[in-house]
């Protein structure tokens, strides 16, 4: 089964990231190398900077384009993470060991499969 690990933050997780670059990154990078030796990462990204990201909602046919994200809160989603694992517990063990989760928060759901035709 294959999961999404969101990977929230907010301004003080980024701050102490910042502060704390060559650890934090450390411990991805050696989570990253596990995962990938595992053969459960699928993939992932960070995201760019949320005041440069819009929301589009489409209402009656016409579009509104606001600048920003879609709800304005403390947290925001800045990355993810796609990983192939034999269990919900199992993903959630992976979340509990990426840095952001003890800074601001990780969500973990599972990818429904598409089925082709």
């Amino acid at each position: 089964m294959k999961y999404m690990l969101m990977i929230y933050s907010n301004p003080a997780s980024q701050q102490y990231i910042a502060e704390h670059m060559d650890e934090i990154m450390g411990e991805v990078d050696a989570l990253m190398k596990e995962l990938t030796e595992s053969g459960e990462l699928v993939g992932g990204q960070a995201l760019a900077e949320v005041a440069t990201s819009r929301t589009v909602r489409v209402r009656d046919g016409v579009p509104a384009i606001t600048d920003g994200p879609f709800l304005e809160a403390k947290e925001h989603l800045a990355g993810y993470l796609i990983v192939e694992c034999d269990s919900l517990e199992r993903a959630t063990e992976i979340a509990v060991r990426w840095p952001d989760a003890r800074l601001c928060a990780m969500e973990v759901r599972p990818i429904i499969d598409e089925v082709e035709g």
